[in-house]
């Protein structure tokens, strides 16, 4: 087997991985229940108005252009479904296409029109240039390869187009709580870089280069207080979170080290507690809104 081939299958196995991890537990739950506000306020970001209603799509600068949108990594719709409600001709691909079942029920409950795809964000099966809008909300940051995942956004997108993303921050809870369980995890394969570089401004920054203009960037917090307690918390990530799920499954015949992991995750949402009778937290992340340069990418 030729080293070429050797990396194909590397690969695939790797990502055929991370398909597995997001479809165990319920992550459409988590986004329903933790983060729904997300979606819209990427949608609203990127210039896509009336959220929640339908109206015409326009540009982070009132061009009115945009109908055409992407969203990248889209789970089960928590960007697309408002985009779509707000006029936008939308396409939500994932890897993991086991969660479009929700994504379509959801869609349907709302009124919105939205097309379900299988896609891999590191090899989108669009041609260039043929989205007027490309957003991912939490989604493309779990790309393992953020560069080719950068290229593609940017290619799929039509020059002048815009590009949307939000993404946890390394410092800030989501960042910490990956960091809290990668000493429990197996060592991520050569070549893989860690979540939160999307939420660390200069990195994508890096990663898009002169292929975009026009950036907006800005740190913004989310209030997550559904929580009663840290082990509340704890439990509900160990029960629906893919990347904390197949942390535990790593450390299963280990009872010590799932009790340390325990101890760990619920220690880390105690710092982040604001005390205000139940367990509050605020959730950083970076919202990236830029423009595709006009000429050639």
């Amino acid at each position: 087997m030729s080293e070429s081939t050797d990396a194909v299958e590397v690969d695939r196995a790797l990502k055929a991985r991370h398909r597995a991890m997001w479809a165990q537990g319920d992550y459409p739950a988590v986004a329903a229940e933790i983060i729904p506000e997300l979606g819209e306020i990427l949608v609203e970001a990127c210039g896509v108005r009336g959220v929640g209603e339908r109206s015409e799509l326009e540009s982070p600068r009132g061009e009115g252009q945009g109908r055409r949108l992407l969203d990248v990594a889209a789970g089960s719709g928590n960007a697309a479904i408002p985009a779509a409600l707000a006029g936008a001709s939308v396409v939500a691909c994932d890897l993991t296409p086991e969660l479009f079942e929700v994504g379509r029920r959801l869609a349907a409950q709302r009124g919105a029109e939205v097309e379900w795809r299988q896609a891999d964000a590191e090899a989108l099966p669009f041609a260039d240039g043929e989205f007027d809008t490309v957003l991912s909300c939490v989604g493309v940051m779990f790309a393992p390869h953020h560069q080719a995942a950068a290229d593609e956004c940017v290619r799929v997108c039509r020059p002048g187009g815009t590009i949307g993303l939000l993404s946890w921050t390394p410092e800030g809870f989501l960042g910490q709580m990956l960091a809290t369980m990668r000493p429990y995890a197996p060592p991520p394969p050569p070549g893989a870089q860690p979540p939160p570089l999307w939420g660390d401004e200069d990195h994508v920054r890096a990663l898009f280069g002169d292929r975009i203009t026009d950036i907006e960037a800005r740190k913004q917090t989310l209030l997550v207080d559904r929580f009663k307690s840290p082990e509340e918390f704890r439990d509900y990530f160990k029960a629906r979170y893919g990347p904390t799920i197949a942390t535990y499954r790593a450390i299963a015949d280990d009872p010590a080290r799932t009790a340390a992991l325990d101890r760990d995750l619920a220690d880390l949402a105690r710092r982040y507690d604001q005390g205000a009778g139940s367990t509050a937290m605020e959730w950083e992340y970076l919202l990236f809104i830029a423009r595709k340069s006009s000429a050639k990418a």
